[in-house]
Parts: structure tokens; sequence; C-alpha cells
């Protein structure tokens, strides 16, 4: 017989509550934001890692862009404001 080593209880508990609040963080950041009431347009390439408005071909949900300024990721913005941002786009690029 091999002695494997006993985990206690409390410490098996508060490993899975631990892991459980982190499933929440996760799934709390991965939202759709509702459309604007003003005039808007969706303004692709300028967001911030995390802050995405929605899904995109290569994410799920809204917040969930890895790095900055990735080029499917998209953000609501005023009509009109876009392309005055650098690296602004108002369509995704092509794929290919």
């Amino acid at each position: 017989m091999t002695d494997t080593p006993k985990i206690p209880v409390r410490m098996a508990v508060a490993a899975a509550a631990l892991a459980a609040a982190f499933v929440a963080a996760e799934a709390s950041a991965q939202v759709n934001v509702p459309k604007p009431s003003y005039k808007f347009e969706k303004c692709y390439g300028v967001v911030k890692a995390g802050m995405n408005d929605c899904f995109s071909p290569v994410h799920s949900c809204g917040g969930t862009a890895k790095k900055d300024n990735e080029p499917n990721a998209w953000v609501y913005v005023p009509a009109g404001v876009c392309k005055k941002l650098v690296g602004g786009e108002l369509s995704p690029p092509e794929k290919g």
C-alpha cells in the first residue's frame, strides 16, 4: 500500500470555494452591452483589453478581448467618432 496524503476537509472546502469565486468572476466579466440610446457605430480596433462591448469572430462575449487594439474587437461610439480615432475602423478586417 502506498501512503497518499490526505487533504483536510477545511482545506478542500476552501479550495472549492476559491475556484467557484474565480469562475463567477470570469462569468460576470463576460457581458453583452445593450445598444446605446444615442446614434452609434461599432468601432473596431480601438478597444482596450477586456473592454469590448460584444462578441466578435474571436470572442464569445463582451469584456473578453485579450489585448489592446484587437482588430476584431469593437466598442460602441457616438456616430461619426470612429474614423477620428487612431486605428478606428467601421468594419472588422476581411478574412484571408
